[in-house]
């Protein structure tokens, strides 16, 4: 008997297959060793329609997971009767809200890994070193409230979704939350492993996985568009977006100056986190970078955020990255405002100032040698100067011998705390070499060779500013690493050149690196140039009736309480200071003074070390990890990168163990999945390995390996 050009008994099979494009079901007779791309050939023939199937691959919604290599067979991937498979396109629109708050549809590859996704799109919105920069979906209130693992099982209920007409089973969203009986609440996301500890990068390979919160997918069906200026997936307002065809020819122009005011919409959405726990739960949103956007419950017309995510910001040129520029200063700008970072009271005006320069200056033209790609004889000139710099490093004092190691020496007042007792600050005759801090009583003992009263290793110490200008307090907290953990000291600065000099010692001591360092003197100007910009002019440049200034546009909620009916007059007065920048200018010097925050670019997570009952802080940055108190942020311990030997995660029970010259950490992560943690370390291990010679290109393969868990 013959069926389909088959004879009955000779192992076909019928599969079916979901076109998205027709929103038809088609029936095809198959074989177990007929190879993906034959199973797509045959279909586009049996279809006969005339139209560009190029972009199609083929989507099994009930695995999860796009069947990308066509060479392998059906019998290969697993494929057999009872599969419904999707012929959809691998470029789908998906909704980007940019850091500047702003909505973009664009069509984005939901069948490439994330991190390529980015990298693809970054290059249309012309930012440079898209590796800085992830996807992560948008939060509500509600996940701030509750633990990654604890989030309420109604929201996972509402986000099941069907896939499609005919496909009897409800959608495999990688983002719902699958319990199980593991001791740390892990997702169910990644294959079990046999053995305890897995050395990152290798991992076993994964069918299906998890990211943080659940996908708002429409509930109408997978593949139906909804109108966008309406309502979105969850019911509410969704604010107009633009497209990259509306913005066609002027897209630099456009995404290099952001609107004064984003919709109100958009702004109403923004989270407000009022501790450090809530700010920790903010890191649960981000994607998977080895993994399709698809793969993660994201699907066509669904709205993500494109967030700077890394904070190691690589060669800011403003004549090739005023769209990079923006960007980071909006997203800046808005942790200010939202209060996911703190500062003081000066400094928040000092930032209100520089924003009221850069909406001054956007209405301005500006000067043609901003974005002048060609070399002039000053920029050469500047290049060599630098080099020299590089070479030669600096020196404390102008015509000192080369083979004499930079000291700093001064009278300072010093304080370490002690509990039960209330000291007050000792002067002390300070004197600071290689990395060390030596104290002296007096400025004679120290030169008649008397060991010091205390003495201090500043490498790997955390190094916090203690200022109030208008009071005239100039203070430098440190957190000296100890066997107990983190020691706290204090010193007391009597001018802002004093503060300046010891607070770069101190700074680059922290990091390894002495007073004979290129960049001292760099560091010295550019902290006394912070404090400078905080000190308020006598007088404001303009009028405050010229300008119309809505206060919350400026200043985070906790300073207007405090600042009502003087905030304008006070920000006016800080903007004197400013008034001068042209725009680039004024961002970077936005971006600078955010990079000068004690809390900049820490991304916090709520962990359990192994061994401890209650919950503490994780911080990620740039150049270690921090142990903090969940209460009141303080150091506890600290561990640097450049004494990280591996980072090694246990899949089945979620738990890190980050191995360092010191010993070992054990932990499990509550606010997210501990891959977001991997994926951070991985991540930051990979920015430090750039250089110049080598930023022409990306090494893609590289990344993954460290951040991807898996080989």
């Amino acid at each position: 008997m013959i069926a389909d050009g088959y004879l009955v008994g000779d192992g076909s099979w019928n599969l079916k297959v979901y076109v998205t494009d027709l929103q038809m079901d088609r029936t095809l007779r198959v074989k177990g060793d007929l190879h993906i791309g034959g199973v797509m050939l045959k279909l586009v023939e049996d279809l006969d329609i005339a139209m560009d199937w190029s972009d199609h691959a083929l989507w099994w919604p009930a695995r999860n997971a796009w069947l990308a290599r066509t060479r392998s067979t059906l019998d290969q991937c697993g494929v057999q009767a009872d599969a419904v498979l999707h012929f959809t396109p691998m470029h789908k629109t998906l909704r980007v809200q940019l850091p500047d708050l702003r909505f973009l549809d664009c069509r984005v590859d939901f069948s490439v890994k994330t991190f390529n996704a980015v990298v693809n799109l970054c290059k249309e919105l012309g930012i440079r070193h898209p590796e800085e920069l992830s996807f992560c979906k948008p939060l509500e209130p509600n996940h701030l409230k509750y633990n990654y693992k604890d989030l309420p099982g109604a929201k996972r209920r509402h986000h099941e979704t069907r896939p499609g007409p005919n496909s009897g089973q409800p959608a495999a969203d990688t983002n719902t939350f699958v319990s199980n009986h593991s001791p740390s609440g892990s997702t169910g996301s990644l294959d079990h492993s046999p053995a305890p500890f897995m050395c990152a990068p290798v991992t076993p390979t994964r069918q299906q996985t998890s990211t943080p919160i659940s996908s708002p997918v429409s509930q109408s069906g997978t593949w139906k568009r909804n109108n966008q200026s309406l309502n979105d997936s969850n019911g509410s307002y969704s604010p107009p977006s633009l497209t990259l065809e509306t913005l066609n020819g002027s897209l630099d122009a456009s995404l290099a100056n952001s609107p004064a005011h984003p919709s109100p919409e958009a702004r109403g959405k923004l989270l407000k986190p009022r501790s450090l726990v809530e700010r920790a739960r903010l890191n649960v949103g981000w994607l998977d970078s080895s993994l399709s956007i698809m793969e993660q419950g994201v699907r066509e017309f669904d709205t993500l955020c494109l967030r700077f995510k890394f904070y190691s910001f690589y060669d800011l040129d403003p004549k090739y990255d005023a769209v990079r520029i923006n960007q980071i200063y909006e997203q800046a700008k808005w942790q200010l405002l939202n209060e996911e970072i703190d500062c003081t009271e000066e400094e928040m005006l000092m930032f209100a100032a520089l924003q009221v320069q850069v909406t001054l200056q956007a209405g301005v033209p500006q000067p043609l040698t901003e974005n002048d790609s060609t070399l002039d004889g000053d920029d050469i000139d500047r290049a060599l100067n630098n080099l020299q710099v590089t070479l030669e490093g600096s020196n404390i004092s102008t015509g000192s011998d080369i083979t004499q190691i930079p000291e700093l020496f001064d009278y300072l007042r010093f304080l370490k705390p002690k509990r039960f007792t209330l000291k007050a600050f000792k002067r002390y005759w300070f004197a600071c070499r290689d990395l060390h801090l030596a104290l002296y009583k007096t400025r004679e003992e120290a030169s008649q060779g008397a060991e010091p009263a205390h003495h201090v290793n500043l490498r790997g110490c955390e190094v916090t500013p203690d200022v109030n200008i208008s009071q005239g307090k100039y203070g430098i907290k440190l957190e000296v690493p100890s066997a107990e953990g983190m020691t706290e000291m204090w010193i007391r600065c009597d001018t802002e050149e004093q503060y300046a000099k010891w607070m770069a010692a101190c700074r680059l001591a922290a990091k390894g690196r002495t007073l004979a360092d290129s960049s001292y003197d760099a560091e010295v100007k550019d902290i006394a140039a912070f404090l400078q910009m905080q000190r308020p002019a006598p007088a404001p440049a303009i009028s405050p009736q010229s300008l119309d200034i809505s206060p919350d546009d400026y200043v985070a909620p906790r300073f207007l309480r405090k600042m009502k009916g003087k905030l304008v007059q006070r920000v006016l007065e800080a903007h004197a200071n400013v008034k001068d920048l042209p725009l680039v200018d004024a961002k970077l010097s936005y971006i600078k003074a955010w990079q000068s925050l004690p809390e900049y670019g820490i991304s916090l997570f709520i962990v359990k070390f192994m061994g401890h009952r209650k919950e503490e802080l994780l911080g990620v940055a740039f150049n270690r990890l921090m142990k903090m108190d969940i209460g009141t942020g303080d150091h506890t311990r600290t561990w640097r990168y450049n004494t990280m030997k591996a980072w090694n995660v246990n899949w089945e029970v979620k738990h890190m163990m980050v191995q360092f010259e010191e010993g070992n950490i054990i932990f499990s992560c509550l606010s997210a999945d501990c891959k977001v943690i991997h994926e951070f370390i991985g991540g930051y291990i990979f920015l430090s390995m750039r250089s110049k010679e080598a930023n022409q290109t990306l090494n893609e393969e590289l990344f993954h390996k460290l951040t991807g868990g898996w080989s």
